[in-house]
């Protein structure tokens, strides 16, 4: 989750891609390229660890756009395919 963020704040579409799942990867990813994300929290962990093969993170990802500033909550999961894990999809709120 921590380097999806990265990818998010760095405007990385290609490590963004590669860390989807290819069963719901978007063809591309559109980022706006006035939103800078300022600080990621991790909520709640289940699973994830080195034996599992699910894994769910709920984060809080903080955000400012000009004057504007807010905040992107997600449940979001992930799937292990050989050693990497890969997002799968999320539930906003």
């Amino acid at each position: 989750m921590r380097s999806r963020y990265t990818a998010f704040a760095l405007h990385d579409t290609e490590y963004l891609r590669a860390s989807w799942h290819p069963s719901t990867r978007p063809a591309e990813v559109d980022l706006d390229p006035d939103l800078v994300w300022r600080r990621l929290l991790i909520v709640e962990r289940v699973g994830g660890g080195p034996f599992d093969r699910e894994g769910v993170v709920e984060f809080e990802a903080f955000w400012r756009e000009g004057d504007e500033r807010g905040s992107l909550r997600e449940r979001s999961r992930f799937v292990r395919d050989d050693s990497r894990w890969l997002y799968l999809d999320g539930r906003i709120g």
